[in-house]
Formats: C-alpha cells, sequence, structure tokens
C-alpha cells in the first residue's frame, strides 16, 4: 500500500486555507496534520515537499465531451484524461452525443467498460434523453448515472428533445439531476434565415455566431426549463451560462444541497468574449455563443454572488480540419480541460473571486449537487484525489505542450502563473512535473441517492 506525505503545503478546502501536511494511504486521505508531524510518519512515508503551493481537493468536472466511443479521430478516454490529469482534474463526467448516442441503460455500460481500460480520471456518464426514451429514463438506476441530458437546442450530436409531452414525462419521473443545454430552437432557425440574407455571398463572419445564437434564445429556453422544473420539482441543473439576462433567473446564496435548481458556466464565457472573434475566430466557436464583454462581466458577478454554482470545462475537441469555415460551417466546440483550473485561479488573482471559491465551485459544489461519495473534500476517509499546484509560476502556454489529441486550443499564446505539479487519483501519482503515470486507471464514481 502507497503511504505518501504531502508536507508543508497551504491547503485550500472548506472555504479557508491553511498551512498543513496531507497523509495519503491507498486510495484515501488518513491523516491531515496542522501541526507537527510525528517521526514514524516522517521515516514510514514517501515525503513531498510542497512547501510553498497549495493543495487542493481533485476538480470535479460534471461536463465533458472525451468523443468516445465513435469520434475517437477528436479525443479519447486516454488522450483526453491525460490533459484531464495535466490539468488537476481527477473525476470527468461525459456527456452522451457519441456515436453511439448514450440513450440507454446499456450503452452506459458499454462506456464504462471503455473507461474503465483507457481513463485516469474518475468517471461517470450521463443518459441522453430522446423523445422516445422516457421509459428507459424512469427506470436507470440513480446509483449508476450521473443525471439525464436534455439538448434543449440542436447541438454537436443532433440530440434534439422538442415533444412537450416529452419533456413533462423526464421532468415529472427523473431520479437524477436534470441538466439541460438551453438555447431555444425556433429563434436560433429565425436568427439564421435573418443572417443568411444579411450575407448573400453565403460567408458569414464568425463573429455572427453571437446573435444566431442569441442571449434572448439562451433566456427563452433556460425560462422555460426553470418554469418546468419548479412545476414537477424536479432537481435542474444548467449547463454553460453564457448571459447576463439569465443569471436573474437563479437564486443566490442559498445552501447548494438544499438549492434545487442550480447553473453553471464555463471559463470560456470568463475569459473570452466578443472582441476575440476577430483574433481567434472559429476556435472560440461553441454553443452557446460566447458573447459581449458585459456578459462576461456580468457572470464573474454572478460567480463570486451566488448565483452560478459550478465552473465545468464544456470540454469539446474537434479536429483543427473541422473548425474550418464560417458562423454556420465550422465546428463548435473547444478543448479546455487542461487549463480550466489554472485560468479560474488567474481569474481570482485579478479579483473577481476568491481561490477558496474556485474550489467550492470546482470541487465542493460538483460532489454535493451530484451527491458523489467521497469525493471533491479534502477531509479524512475521503478519496486522495488531490492537486498541488505552485501559485507562482509564469508561463506561456505552447501548442508543443497541448496533451489534447486535436492537439490545438485557443488559449495557446495566454500566460499563467498557476502551475499543476501533481495530481493524484484515489491516491496514485498519476501526473508528476509534466511526466504521466499511466498505469493505474480511475474508478467508476459511486452516488450517494
Amino acid at each position: 500500500m502507497n503511504t505518501i506525505l504531502i508536507k508543508d503545503a497551504k491547503i485550500i478546502n472548506d472555504g479557508t486555507s491553511y498551512k498543513g501536511s496531507l497523509l495519503i494511504e491507498g486510495e484515501k486521505i488518513s491523516k491531515i496534520f496542522r501541526d507537527n508531524i510525528p517521526d514514524s510518519v516522517l521515516k514510514s512515508a514517501t515525503v513531498i515537499d510542497a512547501d510553498g503551493k497549495w493543495v487542493l481537493p481533485g476538480v470535479i468536472d460534471t461536463h465533458v465531451h472525451f468523443r468516445e466511443p465513435g469520434l475517437t479521430e477528436k479525443g479519447d478516454f486516454e488522450s483526453e484524461s491525460r490533459a484531464a490529469v495535466a490539468g488537476g482534474v481527477t473525476t470527468v463526467f461525459d456527456m452522451p452525443n457519441t456515436n453511439p448516442q448514450t440513450t440507454t441503460a446499456a450503452l452506459v455500460e458499454q462506456k464504462a467498460e471503455i473507461a474503465s481500460k483507457k481513463c485516469l480520471t474518475n468517471y461517470g456518464f450521463y443518459i441522453g434523453a430522446t423523445n422516445e426514451n422516457v421509459d428507459e429514463i424512469k427506470n436507470i438506476d440513480p446509483k449508476a448515472v450521473a443525471g439525464v441530458k436534455i439538448f434543449m437546442g440542436i447541438s454537436t450530436g443532433g440530440m434534439l428533445v422538442n415533444s412537450k409531452q416529452s419533456l413533462e414525462d423526464i421532468f415529472a419521473s427523473a431520479k437524477v439531476p436534470v441538466v439541460t443545454h438551453n438555447e431555444d430552437e425556433a429563434m436560433i432557425k429565425a436568427n439564421t434565415e435573418a443572417i443568411k440574407a444579411k450575407y448573400p455571398e453565403g460567408q458569414v463572419p464568425i463573429s455572427e455566431h453571437m446573435f444566431i445564437r442569441s442571449s434572448d434564445a439562451c433566456y427563452k429556453c433556460t425560462s422555460f426549463v426553470i418554469d418546468l422544473a419548479k412545476k414537477h420539482g424536479t432537481q435542474l441543473h444548467v449547463l454553460h451560462l453564457s448571459t447576463k439576462k439569465e443569471i436573474a433567473l437563479f437564486e443566490r446564496n442559498v445552501d447548494i444541497e438544499n438549492k434545487k435548481i442550480t447553473a453553471e458556466v464555463c471559463p470560456n464565457y470568463l475569459w473570452f468574449d466578443e472582441t476575440d472573434y476577430d483574433r481567434l475566430g472559429a476556435k472560440i466557436k461553441c454553443n452557446p455563443a460566447i458573447k459581449k464583454e458585459k456578459s462576461r462581466e456580468n457572470l464573474l458577478k454572478g460567480l463570486e454572488q451566488g448565483s452560478i454554482d459550478t465552473v465545468a470545462s464544456d470540454h469539446s475537441p474537434h479536429l483543427l480540419s473541422q473548425k474550418q469555415g464560417d458562423a454556420l460551417t465550422a465546428a463548435s466546440g473547444i478543448p479546455s480541460i487542461q487549463h480550466t483550473l489554472p485560468m479560474m485561479l488567474q481569474l481570482a488573482k485579478k479579483g473577481n473571486f476568491t481561490r477558496e471559491q474556485v474550489v467550492e465551485k470546482m470541487c465542493h459544489n460538483p460532489a454535493k449537487i451530484f451527491k458523489v461519495e467521497k469525493r471533491g473534500f479534502i477531509r479524512k476517509g475521503y478519496y486522495a484525489d488531490l492537486v498541488i499546484v505552485s501559485p507562482d509560476d509564469p508561463y506561456t502556454i505552447e501548442e508543443k505542450d497541448l496533451l489534447y489529441k486535436c492537439g490545438w486550443s485557443p488559449m495557446v499564446g495566454e500566460q499563467l502563473q498557476y502551475k499543476v505539479t501533481q495530481t493524484f487519483v484515489n491516491g496514485n501519482l498519476v501526473y508528476d512535473e509534466g511526466k504521466i503515470n499511466g498505469d493505474k486507471k480511475g474508478q467508476r464514481v459511486s452516488f450517494d441517492r
């Protein structure tokens, strides 16, 4: 059994920061020391000197697209989990818009079997909703899936649910959180036709994407699903907020364990805005669209003030060739998981929120909302899913350092000062100063439901 002592770190956890040391025995955290460490521990453990560094719970990223099965030219469980651990992510929940689409319990199990052989992080899965699989959703084991994913607007994979009766049935019967991609499909179609008319030659600038997938389309759909959740008492988690208007729909500063309607934002919407389209083009094209600077500023405030509860990557790799084209033809999605935690710590450094809030939104709240067993916190008896961060280690993101199979990122050239140096998954050191230790695979997440 491995015995590792992470010594003299600044531990950031449960809303506070303090100097301490952690003892890992096997898969779990066995002791937390705030004062002197017994000589017997120092002699028996492998010691990692973390003086001057921070230790955080491993990030629980509840929104990833690792593309397996069926789309593995873009990414797979091995390649994308390597990027994840390099970014301090220790648990991921994978989305259902793969090939085949994960719309049955049997297909969830098939995906779990693939991940068990390849994925370095821990893993959970969503079952995807369709207009036809309501009975499948009613019969799912709540301990076996993270939640039910509903695409309210067509996005990558084409999994639109537009039957009002199916939506009513899903919201009325779901035993797990319902997570939704919210864009009003009719408004998107109307906006698309209007934009096409504006550019009769056919080449539509990427910057028009935010007017096709407009703020009003997001707001209308989010309002609708919140009303539906309130009607049926459903636990609802709204994905990737991108607009100022949506923030007002969510309660702030409610105890997260009693909050039935919660919201997520992604670092892409906090880092980029409309001014970046000219520079980065389709590299920042995603659904919902990145919008105006004012939206970005208000999303940052919503996160700090408690209206927005979680931060997830929406890691969505595409081949660079698939990102060629205009606002109507280029693929939507951004690879991001390798840098989401350093990006959020950088935004905290700028004064948008605290580093303790970063841990709350990326580690604690995902564990609470989805009832993840014994992960998301630094506590005795919890799994040793941990990340060590060097807090003053400036670097420029370079293409050669990217671990995504797709090989590109809009973050190339950006400067960050927070560097992930080590990542532990279930007590195993899987990332160490740039080296991947891929012998040990992650575990399937258990849900306390």
